[in-house]
């Protein structure tokens, strides 16, 4: 059975449970990450972030029997990490010193789009119905940006490029020598926190007195966005086919949007609150199962 034929398209209970959490909690994190680098340095914040819950869910792993990676695991790791953690999380991260945390989760919502595309590569399809809700999803988030929420051209540059990143790294985790279960998020977060934590010293950032609120924030997004969270989506991209796996840059926009607006002071346009009815349009055309008998079911579920 090929890793494709071995992803449902059911949506079980756990694959309930892992979406709900990266909606809810990866919706939050642009705002925590604003928050963070407020007086936090962004690829420094990140490498901490990265290594502590890399290190905790190591420690935890090996405490419980589960066995080291092998090298050639770490090196997997460690490429995953490189794409999905420096030039995914990095590059928003980086992005959102110029640009409000509303903008960075809508502009990240082509990553279903992306997703798709680089599945192709390894011979994976997208159904009719997945590409309809691809093209209702991006439709809002035009819809959305004609709003007034506005990003740096640096800044857009760098929101485009990290979905690249992290789609292209999600599909070919798929195919590489990862450790399993739990302990590929540990080794990955890990691996792409060291990455991070090098780039943040050879760019140089430097570290000043943190505020209470970036403390905070860094801690949520430790423990929320990376322990939980993270663990959800790898299992998510493992278990499910890659338009659901990557639905949640569907919703991340209406969370953030409503914590940007509501605690950030951001703003957004009547036309705007529309548009995100139009998003969780293209979130059902997305998730919703198809019949197990379907043509190409099982090339890609």
């Amino acid at each position: 059975m090929t890793a494709a034929a071995s992803r449902t398209a059911r949506l079980t209970p756990t694959v309930l449970l892992s979406l709900a959490l990266v909606y809810v909690v990866w919706g939050s994190t642009y705002f925590g990450i604003k928050v963070a680098i407020g007086s936090l340095p962004p690829l420094g914040m990140l490498a901490v972030r990265f290594l502590l819950a890399g290190a905790l869910l190591y420690a935890f792993l090996r405490w419980r029997g589960a066995p080291a990676p092998t090298v050639q695991e770490w090196r997997s790791s460690a490429a995953v990490g490189l794409l999905l953690l420096g030039g995914g999380t990095g590059l928003v991260t980086l992005a959102e010193r110029d640009a409000s945390s509303s903008v960075a989760a809508m502009v990240l919502a082509v990553s279903p789009l992306f997703a798709a595309l680089f599945a192709r590569l390894w011979g994976e399809r997208t159904g009719g119905r997945e590409w309809l809700g691809i093209g209702v999803g991006l439709l809002g988030i035009a819809l959305l940006n004609i709003g007034e929420l506005h990003a740096t051209p640096l800044a857009a540059f760098l929101l485009i490029l990290a979905p690249l990143c992290w789609t292209f790294g999600s599909q070919w985790s798929r195919h590489l020598p990862l450790p399993g279960g739990l302990m590929g998020s540990a080794a990955e977060m890990l691996a792409g926190g060291l990455i991070l934590l090098l780039l943040s010293l050879g760019l140089g950032e430097r570290w000043g007195t943190p505020t209470a609120a970036s403390l905070w924030a860094l801690a949520y997004l430790t423990v929320f966005g990376s322990l939980v969270a993270y663990s959800a989506y790898m299992y998510l991209v493992a278990h499910t086919r890659p338009a659901l796996a990557t639905s949640y840059a569907y919703v991340n926009p209406v969370v953030a949007v409503l914590l940007g607006v509501g605690l950030g002071g951001e703003h957004l346009t009547g036309l705007g609150w529309a548009a995100l009815g139009v998003i969780l349009t293209g979130v059902v055309l997305v998730a919703w199962p198809r019949r197990e008998g379907a043509s190409g079911t099982q090339a890609s579920a």
